[in-house]
């Protein structure tokens, strides 16, 4: 069994461009308080220190990794966050891989092993997902920034398996 990695991906927290958007301009209105605030009171030091806050834990956000997904030795390997549960799907159990956009929505929320109606979700951002459907109807979805390149890696696992 090979020990290197078919495919590996970060994915991290703050680097979503809505997130990074919508943090932005929270920073930016707090800034535009601080300024407009008359004889720089109290409040006016609040927006100021709030603004900082936001922008130092963005900062934070951009090198923190929500989870980790390899292609190797016939398996998919989804490491998260800290406390998260590791998770390992048998590419053996696959029975359709598919790619699709994520969903239709503009700002989607990043999930880790979320079970909602018969899916298991795994997404930090990207705008298309790998869909994998497991012998039992289970389907995982999991979101990437390189879809074409994960895919490409568990399909060649699922046919190294079937030659």
């Amino acid at each position: 069994m090979s020990s290197k990695p078919v495919f590996e991906e970060k994915q991290y927290l703050g680097r979503d461009f809505n997130r990074i958007s919508i943090r932005a301009v929270m920073i930016l209105f707090c800034i535009a308080a601080y300024y407009i605030t008359e004889g720089r009171e109290r409040n006016g030091d609040l927006f100021l220190l709030v603004g900082a806050g936001i922008f130092i834990v963005s900062i934070i956000m951009l090198f923190m990794v929500h989870y980790r997904t390899t292609v190797k030795n016939g398996s998919l390997i989804l490491d998260g966050l800290w406390t998260t549960k590791l998770v390992k799907i048998d590419l053996n159990s696959i029975a359709k891989v598919e790619r699709r956009k994520y969903n239709s929505f503009i700002i989607n929320n990043p999930v880790y092993n979320l079970h909602q109606n018969g899916k298991v979700r795994f997404y930090a951002s990207g705008k298309e997902a790998i869909y994998l459907t497991d012998r039992d109807g289970l389907e995982y979805i999991i979101g990437t920034q390189n879809p074409e390149e994960l895919e490409r890696a568990i399909k060649g696992e699922l046919s190294k398996k079937t030659a």
